[in-house]
């Protein structure tokens, strides 16, 4: 569990994961039984009242049952003091689990305009997130992600509490998985070694396409990843996506064809390799923007974390990919003449 976050749960709720909501629960609130008429339910809120910190809504319920939510604000106003409680509450609101998922249930809160939600176990209420425990949840979702993103597994702890031990744990996994999957590149580049070897000129472009390739699959990952996760987008956007981020990498790409054209004229290269070059930048650039705007989309469908598909997993495989398309590229001008 990130680190701030502070238990406020009974320990019945200690088996579930640390990301579930019964980790972020709090079972400190003001529950009014469903037989009260107004002014007596308007009491017995003076009554339980703890702190200064008034809340906005109580819960009413029956038993443990919960039956609605009612408005602090509409109750105190309310004139007709002798009608039921339940004729003012709220019988259609939004209510979570304690098993719920913490990455499951964000878009959920995030578009709530309430600033407590209950949390229903079974039909009864054992407890709720209020808007502290809701900015927690929310902000720990975006370190999380922002961790993740980065290669590396979050840390539980502050990161001056954390010892290079445990970093090493948690960036050593990481860092092992991408090697391996690096390691094809070698595979790629031994595969066209013909070419290198007419064309010796070719492998000096080769760190500048890869990261450019790179550079570009982790620009809009991290924007896809970040609005999947505030609900701007879902998979039957994915055409509208497509769309938008070809059109805007049609325009980088054809920036950085002139730019490898340039820098193609300062080292001295002929035009052949220049083309070759600049024909490439566009093709990885167009290509890194399907794959970038794709996987997301689909990891998210089949119940994958997008942001588990941190930007050096995309730029991994752009790396080979984009290799096999610098080389094609290559043998193509290059037999033709």
């Amino acid at each position: 569990m990130p680190h701030h976050v502070k238990h406020t749960i009974h320990n019945n709720y200690s088996e579930f994961e640390d990301d579930a909501i019964a980790q972020y629960m709090n079972t400190d609130y003001i529950a009014l039984p469903h037989i009260l008429q107004v002014y007596e339910a308007r009491e017995m809120f003076l009554t339980k009242l703890k702190d200064d910190d008034i809340p906005s809504q109580v819960f009413i319920t029956d038993g443990k049952k919960l039956c609605g939510i009612l408005s602090v604000k509409k109750m105190l106003q309310e004139k007709e003091v002798m009608q039921p409680i339940t004729n003012l509450m709220d019988e259609s609101y939004i209510s979570l689990a304690p098993g719920d998922q913490r990455q499951d249930i964000v878009e959920l809160i995030s578009k709530s305009d309430c600033d407590i939600l209950p949390v229903v176990s079974n039909g009864k209420l054992v407890g709720c997130v209020t808007a502290k425990e809701i900015a927690h949840l929310l902000e720990d979702d975006v370190t999380e992600d922002a961790q993740r993103q980065g290669a590396s597994l979050p840390l539980d702890k502050p990161y001056l509490e954390t010892s290079p031990v445990t970093l090493w744990k948690k960036r050593a996994v990481w860092l092992l998985l991408l090697f391996i999957a690096e390691a094809y590149t070698s595979s790629v580049i031994q595969h066209f070694e013909d070419a290198l070897e007419s064309a010796i000129a070719l492998a000096f472009f080769i760190p500048l396409l890869i990261g450019t390739g790179g550079n570009s699959g982790t620009q809009i990952t991290s924007t896809l990843v970040r609005a999947m996760a505030l609900g701007e987008v879902h998979l039957r956007d994915l055409g509208k996506i497509i769309r938008k981020e070809m059109t805007t990498s049609l325009m980088v790409a054809v920036t950085l064809g002139l730019a490898g054209c340039g820098r193609a004229w300062m080292m001295g290269i002929g035009p052949e390799i220049t083309l070759i070059v600049s024909l490439t930048l566009v093709c990885i650039t167009m290509w890194s923007a399907i794959i970038s705007s794709v996987i997301p989309m689909v990891l998210k469908r089949v119940g994958i974390d997008p942001a588990v598909v941190s930007a050096p997993f995309i730029a991994t495989l752009i790396d080979g990919t984009g290799l096999i398309i610098y080389f094609k590229i290559a043998q193509y001008f290059l037999e033709l003449n």
